[in-house]
């Protein structure tokens, strides 16, 4: 059979007769405890509980091994673990991996949770963490020290959304410590836009609760890994407990049937308001991937196979407090809201200096108010009337 695309794949993997039993979707088997029949049975299953073997429910159901296959499958993987949102399946995936007097290289423009998480926990750990520009590319190498034992990247950027050379960096940490787990969070891709692993990447992270989940409405983390972090990494997490209700398992998988569809229809409008906004005269600069004026353009047309729904702009004028507050009032499509990448539009707004905090590596290039958008399926024209409105309101 010939490899299969990825709509195809999104539509068929996870779906095993073990796993549907009859149905169309994978069955939904919520259970703690799970009953052997024989002493046989029970050996059986104890031998192979980290391999999809039933045997207690913190181990997973048939709910959960459909998801783990299909994401296994999806990303190119030895296997996935699933977590209970994304910023434990960041916090987990690192603490698989280190012990006291190691170093861990860090992106400067992760999102803050995570560098909240370096500085609160793994620093208590005595962890050592070396934060290096965002954009940095192959002089990451200088960065690395004898006990760097994970490098944690993110691309596109936590709200400022510039692309990593990820082979670069990839290759200069190899030839400095081959040892070293390389890890990413692939939320913005939702792990099919950009293929982490096939990039020389350990583990590719996820918050499933954006674009897996897909409609707001649920929270997961997934962490898909290669052959040779894949043990540790389960076995750990689930040392520490980590596990994910049937129920949100179960959404995640049918969440996954509609992604390619969504997705596509995420980026076409997204890109139909970036050019929109880039031509606005109230408009500094658009940080989005697949724009030329965005930084790291050309890694994200070598890199990626497409965009999503979000990505960023930056204001020629930095509003004050009053200003802020009546732009962002009034918008009629556009909600206020954390998180992203359900099926709704979402706006937020940043000052230079709130930004500015959390870059401890890099520092921000411009003055003004940057804005973060998401675009959902909503209706273009509505969406840039809803804009309009709001640069009118800067006027008043």
């Amino acid at each position: 059979m010939t490899t299969k695309k990825i709509d195809t794949t999104l539509v068929s993997a996870g779906r095993s007769k073990r796993y549907t039993q009859g149905s169309v979707n994978s069955v939904i088997q919520r259970a703690s405890s799970l009953v052997f029949d024989t002493v046989a049975d029970k050996k059986r299953a104890t031998a192979g509980r980290a391999k999809g073997e039933l045997f207690y429910g913190r181990r997973g159901t048939l709910t959960h091994f459909a998801l783990q296959d299909a994401m296994t499958e999806l990303e190119g993987g030895a296997g996935c673990v699933l977590y209970p949102c994304g910023a434990a399946a960041v916090a987990n995936a690192i603490l698989a991996f280190v012990s006291a007097g190691d170093h861990v290289l860090m992106s400067g423009a992760v999102y803050e949770p995570t560098q909240d998480f370096c500085h609160k926990i793994l620093q208590k750990m005595q962890v050592s963490i070396g934060w290096f520009d965002h954009c940095i590319g192959s002089e990451i190498g200088a960065l690395v020290q004898p006990n760097t034992r994970v490098v944690f990247l993110e691309s596109p950027a936590s709200i400022t959304m510039e692309v990593q050379d990820i082979p670069a960096i990839v290759a200069a940490v190899r030839a400095k410590a081959p040892d070293a787990i390389i890890m990413i969070d692939n939320t913005w891709a939702a792990g099919i836009l950009f293929n982490a692993l096939a990039h020389g990447i350990d583990i590719s992270i996820q918050a499933g609760t954006k674009y897996l989940i897909g409609h707001s409405d649920a929270m997961i983390g997934t962490a898909v890994a290669n052959a040779r972090c894949i043990d540790q990494l389960r076995e750990n997490s689930y040392l520490m407990g980590q596990m994910v209700d049937a129920d949100t398992a179960y959404m995640a998988s049918r969440g996954l049937r509609t992604l390619g569809t969504r997705l596509r229809q995420h980026e076409e409008s997204a890109l139909q308001v970036a050019e929109w906004l880039a031509a606005r005269p109230e408009v500094e600069r658009v940080n989005h991937p697949a724009l030329a004026q965005s930084k790291g353009h050309a890694f994200w047309q070598r890199d990626f196979n497409g965009s999503s729904g979000l990505f960023s702009f930056i204001l020629k004028q930095k509003l004050s407090p009053a200003q802020l507050a009546e732009y962002l009032d009034h918008f009629h499509h556009f909600s206020m809201a954390y998180s992203w990448g359900g099926y709704e539009s979402l706006i937020l707004a940043n000052q230079p200096e709130e930004l500015a905090a959390i870059r401890p590596a890099g520092g921000v290039d411009f003055t003004g108010t940057l804005v973060r958008l998401h675009i959902g399926l909503e209706h273009v024209e509505d969406l840039l009337n809803d804009l309009e409105a709001g640069f009118a309101r800067l006027t008043r």
